[in-house]
Formats: C-alpha cells, structure tokens, sequence
C-alpha cells in the first residue's frame, strides 16, 4: 500500500509540473523570543518567515453567476510531498492548521488570503492540498 501511495504522491508531482509546475511563497509569522522585553510588551516589529512550495499550480477561479462586486478568488494546488515535507519541520500536526496560522501566500508581488485548506485524497492518502485564496493583502511598509 505504501509503494501505491508514493507512486500516486509522484504522479500528482509529476501533473502539477506539468500543468505549469509554478512556485508560491508561504509566509508565515515567526515564532516569538522568548524573554525579550521589547517583544512581551508588543514593541517589537513582527518577523516573517518565507517558505517555496513548489511544485504548485495557480489559477483564478471564475466569478459566481450573477455575483456582484464579488471579489477575486484563486485556488493553488499544492504538492502533498511540499507540504508534508513544510509539516515536519515547523512541527505542526494538520495542513489544515499549517494555512490557518499563515500570514497569507505570496504570489509573484501579491500577498494572497488563506481562506481554506481542502485535501484531495486517493486510496485513503492525501496526494494534493487545494487551497482557496482572496484578494492581494496590502503589503504595509
């Protein structure tokens, strides 16, 4: 069952390569120093950490029939290998909690929303994560 699972994993690697095998950046808040004044009373600057996926797919998803003033929404389908790789080393149990907590999903110069993490399952093991993104985020100097 686990050769299955790494050649299905290999396969949706190998689609998403060649359906455009782009690259994203997940940035996520980095962690708190613990025992920093500046920090505990909130005069610190936040820190960022920038993560590459890839391989990944990217589109804009179509507006609803009918929807007014509906904002822009895209879906990125990522690789189950980048993320369970990106799992691990940030220790986080879910890929689902792993997008929650992200500041947002840098895309070329526009700093994309997480609004949901879906995982695309086969014979039981995850192969691919869908991810629901909204409208570029300003970017504050």
């Amino acid at each position: 069952m686990m050769a299955t699972m790494h050649a299905l994993e290999r396969m949706a690697d190998a689609l998403l390569r060649g359906c455009g095998g782009e690259k994203v950046t997940l940035r996520m808040p980095a962690p708190a120093i613990a025992g920093d004044p500046a920090e505990q009373m909130g005069l610190a600057q936040p820190q960022f950490q920038d993560f590459v996926l890839v391989p990944v797919t990217f589109r804009r998803l179509r507006p609803k029939v009918g929807a007014k003033n509906e904002a822009a929404g895209y879906e990125l389908l990522v690789s189950a290998t980048a993320v369970e790789t990106l799992l691990t080393s940030l220790a986080y149990e879910a890929a689902s909690v792993l997008f929650q907590n992200a500041a947002g999903v840098l895309v070329g110069e526009a700093l994309l929303r997480v609004d949901s993490c879906t995982a695309v399952e086969m014979f039981g093991g995850v192969i691919l994560y869908r991810i629901q993104l909204h409208d570029p985020l300003a970017l504050l100097v």
